[in-house]
């Protein structure tokens, strides 16, 4: 996926391109880059995520967990971590303005592209989101939300959509698995990069990703549905102090990508976890023919590469299988990456893709609405048309007939 800004051919950060599916939902290898005009910095463009719709401030807690029951598939010798963004409903005015990823983090994103330089790291890390770091928490028991990024995508791709669930009184636990990033930066300064970017090669591994974190997200519930002590360790701030918000009876996930598969992957595991959506990713391995136990599930993708027509697509089987409350969404004019901060980080940095009709705004709004409405209808029993069917204000969004 190309953009161009001033007649320049150039990557969405180094990111589109680079990250472009080998196979639907995955990620491949990154070619060589292209040449790239310099984007406008943070400062004189203003560049913030879009602001959320909910009626709730919003809060934002970093979380390093570590699962001493489990050694790391790509570290044998160390245990399995994880860094938490957990963004939560809060109380206005308290808390200070949360970071949207660390200097370092944007520079390792943007060298891993082959574009160090020619993005300024600052215009990353200096996006400003809406969220409050460490602000106080609103009174009350919310549902919760895990979200799981595309293979070696941050959690922080995911930022506008956890601000903006959280607005709306959600609890939402973003996860960056370990050495599964270009880079991710624990509290205290450790920083660690993509050892599997380089190992992940066949569907059968790329399953294995996904059983991975299927087992990450169900340890990331019992630590934030606790209030005491159990197995693995919490670092820097507790999430113990969170779980007094969350309603356990109300978990849901969502994952882009390999994400999407892991969203699959832990609800057959883990009958905590009531709902899941799939953002435009393969499921990699079968679901049983059981299903989800009659647990509602919804894919949401772009029409190539998933829709009921597209050659390497393995929706339609899971489809088949799904034996609950189930939609399948497609979306015209959309792209791997449309369901995530990237299209609305182009728009605001002056870029543009002739090859991605759907502009930024268009694909937030899109997402935003289609998740939000799937996670109120299934956790908050919420009566929400728009997963009815067609709808006339969102010609982009169809409905296959099965």
């Amino acid at each position: 996926m190309n953009l161009r800004r001033g007649g320049t051919a150039c990557t969405l950060l180094g990111l589109t391109l680079t990250f472009a599916p080998a196979g639907p939902g995955v990620a491949s290898a990154a070619p060589a880059p292209l040449p790239v005009s310099s984007a406008r910095h943070t400062s004189e463009a203003g560049i913030e995520l879009p602001r959320p719709a909910g009626r709730y401030a919003v809060g934002t807690r970093t979380l390093h967990l570590s699962d001493d029951r489990r050694r790391d598939p790509w570290v044998p010798s160390a245990p399995r971590e994880l860094v938490v963004s957990v963004h939560y409903p809060a109380r206005a005015g308290t808390g200070s303005a949360a970071a949207y990823m660390t200097p370092e983090e944007a520079r390792l994103l943007l060298e891993a592209r082959g574009l160090a330089g020619a993005v300024p790291a600052e215009a990353v890390s200096g996006v400003r989101t809406h969220a409050r770091a460490d602000a106080r928490p609103a009174s009350g028991r919310f549902p919760m939300v895990l979200l799981s990024p595309g293979f070696s995508m941050p959690r922080t791709t995911l930022t506008t959509l956890a601000n903006d669930l959280a607005s709306r009184g959600y609890v939402v636990a973003a996860v960056d698995h370990a050495y599964e990033s270009v880079g991710t930066a624990f509290p205290g300064g450790r920083v660690l990069t993509c050892r599997a970017c380089g190992t992940v090669a066949t569907d059968q591994e790329r399953a294995q990703v996904a059983v991975g974190r299927a087992h990450d997200l169900s340890f990331v519930i019992d630590r934030l549905t606790t209030t005491r002590a159990s197995s693995g360790t919490a670092h820097g701030h507790s999430g113990l102090p969170l779980a007094r918000m969350i309603d356990p009876r109300r978990i849901g996930v969502a994952g882009h990508s390999i994400g999407g598969a892991a969203a699959a992957a832990v609800m057959q595991h883990d009958p905590r976890v009531r709902a899941g959506v799939n953002l435009d990713g393969n499921f990699l391995t079968p679901l049983p023919g059981a299903g989800m136990a009659g647990r509602p599930f919804m894919m949401m993708g772009t029409s190539a590469t998933h829709g009921p027509a597209a050659p390497e697509s393995d929706w339609h089987d899971a489809w088949m299988r799904l034996d609950g409350w189930k939609r399948w969404l497609t979306v015209a004019g959309a792209e791997h990456f449309t369901f995530t901060d990237l299209p609305v980080l182009a728009d605001r940095l002056g870029l543009s893709d002739p090859a991605a009709p759907l502009s930024g705004e268009r694909s937030w709004l899109l997402t935003r609405d289609y998740t939000a409405a799937f996670f109120d209808t299934h956790l908050r029993g919420m009566a929400r048309p728009l997963l009815d069917g067609p709808s006339a204000d969102r010609p982009e969004v169809q409905f296959p007939r099965m």
